[in-house]
């Protein structure tokens, strides 16, 4: 019977890779790199391995801009007598989180920062020019709107100043915010129930600032066509798609039935709408043709004393506002002494960082639009679920605007180059949510080194499937003593390298000092090992395309101990025979599955296989999948004469972290 072909991924010829923007008012929690930097750093170095170093460009950056960035700066201005300016006081926290991800040796071409030297002078470029063609294009509107204003303090309060309970149905976030929830949920600011001023811990005021606003709402159906589309033409996540779904439905007003008990006259007050009236629900649904209809019956139900509360749907996506800490928005019809938005202004951030990369390595900076938009090249932008809606859907509609396409174009969606979102659910904390701004504070990721070693860090973040669900992270080392049951989960990953992979290798490395004079025999590999190798290889290759880091780490898993179990199984009965060919055959076949292994692995954890190769004492091309199904001697000018650098005893080439080993 003929084995039939597996076939293949296809890979891009060139990538951009991203991870999220860190605001610059903190240091990186173990969230930060745990459920993001992890995933795309892993993704990037995989990808430099399979389509070549020089065709890949991994940037993120410090997001310094923005209201949460001022209000961290005046309290560390008033409660800690900071002197320095705010500048000042970003760059300390990028170098802070720069310098962290270095220790999880993340493997950025560039780690910027949006108001901070050279990628600064270029994201503000980009960010009057991205502004300048989507008024142009007229994809921008002025609105008045209200904003939230603390006659005590006399002053606006911006976006995170202001507290209340997110408007939209069914949410479950602990904090709404002047026009955004801590889920990433969108709605105006006149919307948010129970606001209270953080200043004053009063009621604010609403009254009417006009900003710059991108026609969002507009998108909804275009959106809806691109999810279609990739829905049957991508490998986007089921549950992102899903996801963005839930925001690109009709404007809709939600009321408790009992609210409108007694009301006859409320159909010729509203504009034209339907109503879903399911009798086992205890709300009835009003759907509106658009937004504006929605917000004239919402004017309708408050002059009626109606409480109501608003589902999820696309409104207009502010692009400035008044925070002083912002780049200035360019003067347009009057409207003046502005500045953008943060939120906008970090989504076109990675092009700005792109740009500076390739002027810094002497490539022509307008280079980045043959990375980002063109046949040939893709951008794979790693995201946390809270973001979903500002980059798969404003990020979105505005790239579309900016290339041009209209909200009401028909579009081939084979020729629109768009990025590539992968995004992960939450990474809990001891089955908890914790960010800087809840109850439940996160640990900083350079305290977690303190415990262990990046590579197990690396491992178990990769395992735990963030891809599927929201995932606990609970490590023994911030454990109560009473809490702590069986062993440490975050080391089961590491220690199939600490433990069992490096048990093979010291074999091998050993045996070959013993009876070959520190040389690897020349032979043929044996034809099952080969199989499962190659079976691995294709395995492995198809997890990465899909960015199910989980599963690879399980594929790993299977191939090191199924290699190692090999070993042990038949070295024992050479070595109690004497069989000295069997010997041979088994080091031949250990040696092919530590070249294949440490392949596979060099995108997760890159230092100690780079250490295995230096003991090897074999050249790059090992890392290249031009070779991946090749033996190690492709890898050797003279294999007969080749020599191994010879390993000390006791050598760990994985290392465990210091504090877990016994004395």
């Amino acid at each position: 019977m003929e084995k039939r072909e597996i076939k293949r991924p296809i890979f891009p010829k060139k990538a951009v890779v991203t991870a999220g923007m860190p605001y610059g008012n903190k240091e990186l929690h173990f969230g930060h790199v745990g459920g993001v930097f992890v995933h795309a750093d892993v993704f990037a170095r995989f990808l430099r391995d399979r389509i070549g170093e020089e065709n890949v460009i991994f940037v993120s950056g410090t997001d310094c801009y923005g209201s949460p960035i001022s209000a961290s700066y005046r309290k560390v201005v008033d409660e800690n007598n900071y002197k320095d300016t705010i500048e000042d006081y970003v760059r300390e926290n990028h170098n802070k989180q720069k310098e962290v991800l270095d220790k999880y040796e993340m493997s950025l071409n560039l780690y910027g920062a949006s108001a901070l030297d050279r990628a600064g002078e270029i994201h503000k470029e980009i960010s009057e020019e991205v502004f300048n063609k989507l008024y142009e294009g007229g994809y921008l509107v002025k609105l008045s709107s209200p904003q939230f204003y603390d006659p005590d303090f006399k002053v606006f309060l911006n976006g995170r100043q202001v507290v209340g309970k997110c408007p939209i149905e069914g949410c479950t976030s602990d904090n709404g915010y002047a026009d955004e929830c801590s889920l990433g949920h969108q709605y105006m600011p006149s919307e948010l129930i129970e606001p209270k001023s953080i200043l004053s811990g009063k009621t604010p005021e609403l009254r009417d600032v006009t900003n710059w606003y991108f026609k969002l709402d507009e998108y909804n159906d275009i959106l809806s066509d691109r999810v279609d589309y990739l829905r049957t033409h991508s490998n986007w996540r089921k549950y992102l798609l899903n996801t963005v779904e839930e925001f690109l439905k009709k404007p809709i007003i939600y009321v408790k039935r009992k609210q409108l008990e007694g009301i006859s006259d409320l159909e010729e007050k509203l504009p034209k709408h339907t109503i879903i009236d399911e009798p086992k629900k205890p709300s009835i649904t009003f759907v509106f043709d658009n937004l504006n209809d929605r917000d004239l019956a919402r004017k309708v139900f408050d002059k009626m004393g109606i409480r109501f509360r608003t589902g999820k749907t696309l409104v207009p996506f502010r692009v400035s506002g008044n925070v002083e800490w912002g780049i200035e928005v360019p003067e347009k019809d009057n409207l003046k002494d502005l500045t953008f938005w943060v939120w906008p202004e970090s989504l076109w951030a990675p092009i700005s960082f792109t740009k500076t990369y390739l002027e810094a390595i002497g490539r022509d900076s307008e280079e980045w639009k043959t990375w980002w938009h063109s046949e040939e090249a893709k951008v794979y932008q790693f995201i946390g679920e809270d973001n979903i809606y500002f980059y798969a859907i404003a990020e979105m509609a505005m790239f579309m605007a900016l290339l041009g396409v209209n909200s009401k174009d028909k579009v081939d969606w084979h020729h629109i180059y768009l990025p590539h979102l992968i995004a992960n659910n939450h990474l809990l904390f001891m089955n908890k949510k914790a960010s800087s701004s809840s109850a439940i504070k996160p640990p900083m990721a350079r305290d977690l080194l303190e415990h262990y070693t990046a590579e197990q860090l690396r491992m178990h973040f990769l395992s735990l499937g963030l891809s599927k669900k929201s995932v606990s992270f609970a490590p023994q080392a911030f454990m109560a003593e009473e809490d702590k049951e069986g062993p440490d989960t975050v080391l089961k990953d590491g220690n199939l390298l600490t433990n069992v992979f490096n048990r093979l290798v010291r074999s091998c490395f050993y045996t070959a000092q013993k009876h070959y004079d520190s040389t690897i025999p020349v032979g043929e590999v044996s034809s099952k090992i080969i199989e499962e190798s190659n079976e691995t290889i294709i395995t492995y290759e198809r997890h990465m395309y899909n960015h199910e880091f989980h599963s690879v780490i399980y594929v790993l898993d299977s191939y090191i101990r199924n290699m190692n179990k090999y070993w042990a199984n038949n070295m024992k009965i050479a070595d109690g025979n004497g069989d000295d060919n069997l010997r041979k055959q088994i080091l031949i076949d250990a040696f092919h599955a530590v070249r294949t292994a440490i392949t596979l692995l060099h995108p997760i954890v890159p230092s100690s296989c780079e250490l295995v190769r230096e003991y090897l004492k074999v050249n790059e091309k090992l890392w290249n999948w031009d070779y991946i199904f090749a033996p190690i001697y492709t890898f050797i000018e003279d294999a007969l004469n080749h020599k191994l650098k010879y390993l000390e005893p006791r050598m760990d080439f994985f290392k465990k972290h210091e504090s877990q080993i016994s004395v």
